[in-house]
C-alpha cells in the first residue's frame, strides 16, 4: 500500500454492494422502502460475519466458558478434610542409620611424569679444542648410573658421578674447596679410597684414586702435555746438580777444617828435633845459647799452628748455601711431578643427584659442537606431581596414602613424599607422591597425563554407624543426640520417638560417625533430620 492511499476495511461481499449502491443513489422503491430494506440489509449482513466466521466463535465462546466453570470450581468445591478443618500435617523427615567405613578425602589432579627432570649442561671450557661429540651418545630412555659415560666430546669421557654441586673448575693436587670434598665422597660411592674423606684438599692419593676412577671408566688419564713432561726432566736434572754443589762445598769445608798432613807434621817435628839438637850444640859449647832457644822455641810454635782450628766460614757458607739450592730443586721438582699427576677436568665429570638417572631428551648427537643444554634427565622412577590449595595441603601429610586410577580402571596406590608451601597464602602447594612400582606397560600409558589423586585425611578403623550432621542435636548439657522414629514418621509430631545420646568421631562427606551411650541405635533405624 502506497502513503497516499487510505487503508480499508474488509467487508462481506454483500455489505459491499449494499454500501456501493447507497452512494450511488440506486433505490428499488420510495423513502420509506428504502428505509425498510436498509434494516433488512443491516440484520442480514451480521448474519453473514456470524456464518462467515463460525470456528472462530465457536473457540472463543468455549475459551470462556471453561473459565467461568474454573472460577465457580475453586471457588465452591472443598475437599472433605479442608471441609472439616482436618487438613493434614507433614511428616517427619528421616534417614536410615548408615553402618559401613567413613573417610575424609582430599581430592587433587596430578601430572605423571618421571621425577626431578634436570636440563644437563656440561662445561666445555677446558677442553682445549673444538668440543665435538665423538660418542657415547645416550639413547631416550637410558639409565645413568655412577660411572655412566653420559657423553664422549673431543675422545674423552664425561663420567656420571652422584653429587649436587656442579663441575665449575678442574681439579688438581693443591686445591681445596667443597667440590673436592664432594668428588671424594662421590669416590667412595663408587668403591674407590681418595684418603683423607674429612679433608677438603686435592692431595697425592686424591689423584691416585682419579687415576683409578679412569681406569674403571675405560679411558687414559688427562694427559698433561709435554711441557710438563719436560718440566719434570728439567727438575730433576737440577736436583741432580744442586746435590753434585754440595758434594763439592762439603769436600772443600772438609779440607779446609782438616789438620796437617803426615808430610807436614813429619817435617815440623824434624825441625823441633833439630832445633832441641842445635840448643844442646850450644850449651855444650857455651856460645850461640840465646839464639839457639830462640830457634827452638819457635819450631816448636810453628809445629803448633799446623795443629791449631783454621776458619773455614767461607766453604761452610758455600755448603750452605749448595744445600739450600738442593732443597729449591727438590720442591721445584714436586711441583713439576704434581702436574703431571692425574687430574679432574670439569668437562670430564658430570654431577647429578639421586641416581640411578633417566633420560628423557637428548638434544646433540654426534658430529655436533656442545652448546648449551645437552640432555634432559629425570629420576628413573614415576611421580606424581599434583596442587592442592593451601587449606587442604594442610591436611596433608608426608606419608600419606593416595589412590588414583590406572589406565584399565584398578585403584593404584601413591605415597605423599614431598609438600611445598605455595609463595604466598593465595597460591597453591606442590604435592609430590610416589606411587608404588609400576611396569613398563603401565609407565608408558600414564607418561605425560593428568590423573584424579585421592587422599585419605580420616577414616574410620572398620565399620561404624554414621548419620547426617543434620540428625544430631544438642541436649541440655551440651551432649549429642539423635531422635529415632519408632512409628510411621507420616503422622508426623503424633509418630512416637526416642531419643538416643550418641558420642560423635569422624565427619565426613556431611555424614558424622556415632556412638550410642545412652540407648540403644542399630542399622536402619530411622532418625530425624527435620520436620
Amino acid at each position: 500500500m502506497r502513503e497516499d492511499e487510505t487503508p480499508t476495511t474488509a467487508f462481506p461481499l454483500d455489505i459491499e454492494a449494499d454500501l456501493e449502491a447507497e452512494i450511488n443513489g440506486e433505490t428499488d422503491g420510495d423513502a420509506d422502502d428504502a428505509s425498510a430494506d436498509a434494516d433488512t440489509s443491516k440484520v442480514s449482513g451480521w448474519g453473514r460475519v456470524l456464518r462467515g466466521n463460525r470456528t472462530l466463535w465457536i473457540v472463543a465462546a468455549c475459551a470462556v466458558v471453561s473459565l467461568v466453570a474454573g472460577l465457580l470450581i475453586g471457588h465452591f468445591l472443598i475437599s472433605p478434610a479442608e471441609a472439616n478443618g482436618d487438613t493434614p500435617e507433614p511428616g517427619l523427615v528421616t534417614v536410615p542409620v548408615e553402618f559401613g567405613s567413613l573417610s575424609n578425602d582430599v581430592t587433587l589432579r596430578a601430572d605423571v611424569g618421571y621425577a626431578d627432570a634436570v636440563e644437563v649442561t656440561i662445561d666445555t671450557t677446558g677442553t682445549g679444542e673444538r668440543a665435538v661429540v665423538t660418542g657415547q651418545v645416550p639413547a631416550v630412555g637410558a639409565t645413568f648410573t655412577p660411572l655412566s659415560i653420559a657423553l664422549e666430546v673431543a675422545g674423552r669421557p664425561v663420567i656420571v658421578l652422584p653429587g649436587e654441586l656442579p663441575a665449575y673448575r678442574t681439579l688438581r693436587v693443591g686445591v681445596s674447596g667443597p667440590d673436592v670434598l664432594q668428588l671424594k665422597q662421590a669416590l667412595v660411592a663408587v668403591g674407590i679410597n681418595p684418603g683423607d674423606v674429612g679433608s677438603d684438599v686435592f692431595d697425592g692419593a686424591t689423584a691416585d684414586a682419579v687415576g683409578q676412577l679412569y681406569a674403571q671408566a675405560g679411558y687414559p688419564t688427562p694427559s698433561s702435555g709435554e711441557d710438563a713432561t719436560a718440566g719434570v726432566r728439567s727438575a730433576e736434572e737440577n736436583v741432580r746438580s744442586a746435590n753434585d754443589s754440595v758434594s763439592q762445598a762439603q769436600a772443600a769445608l772438609d779440607a779446609a777444617g782438616s789438620g796437617p798432613s803426615k808430610v807436614e807434621a813429619w817435617q815440623a817435628d824434624v825441625k823441633v828435633a833439630q832445633a832441641e839438637q842445635a840448643l844442646a850444640d850450644a850449651k855444650a859449647k857455651g856460645e850461640g845459647v840465646q839464639q839457639a832457644e830462640w830457634d827452638l822455641q819457635t819450631a816448636k810454635l810453628e809445629r803448633d799452628q799446623l795443629w791449631a782450628a783454621k776458619n773455614t766460614g767461607a766453604e761452610r757458607a758455600m755448603l750452605d748455601s749448595a744445600y739450600a739450592q738442593v732443597e729449591a730443586a727438590n720442591q721445584a721438582l714436586e711441583t713439576a711431578r704434581q702436574s703431571v699427576l692425574p687430574f679432574l677436568p670439569s668437562s670430564e665429570v658430570l654431577y647429578l643427584t639421586e641416581l640411578p638417572r633417566r633420560v628423557d631428551a637428548v638434544n646433540v648427537k654426534r658430529g655436533d659442537t656442545v652448546s648449551g643444554s645437552s640432555m634432559t634427565v629425570s629420576g628413573a622412577t614415576v611421580r606424581l606431581t599434583g596442587a592442592a590449595a593451601e587449606a587442604d595441603a594442610r591436611l596433608l601429610k608426608v606419608g600419606a596414602e593416595g589412590t588414583f586410577e590406572l589406565p584399565d580402571g584398578t585403584e593404584h596406590r601413591a605415597v605423599i613424599s614431598a609438600l611445598n608451601a605455595g609463595k604466598d597464602s593465595k597460591a597453591r602447594w606442590e604435592v609430590l607422591l610416589d606411587p608404588d612400582p609400576l611396569t613398563p606397560e603401565q609407565i608408558q600409558q600414564l607418561q605425560g597425563n593428568n590423573v584424579r589423586v585421592k587422599i585419605a585425611v580420616g577414616a574410620t578403623e572398620g565399620d561404624v554407624l554414621s548419620v547426617p550432621l543434620a540428625a544430631l542435636t544438642a541436649g541440655p548439657g551440651g551432649e549429642s543426640r539423635v531422635e529415632v522414629v519408632e512409628s510411621d514418621p507420616r503422622k508426623g509430631e503424633d509418630a512416637e520417638t526416642r531419643i538416643v545420646v550418641v558420642k560423635t568421631g569422624l565427619a565426613a562427606r556431611g555424614a558424622v560417625e556415632i556412638t550410642p551411650t545412652e540407648g540403644e541405635l542399630e542399622e536402619g533405624e530411622l532418625v530425624v533430620v527435620g520436620r
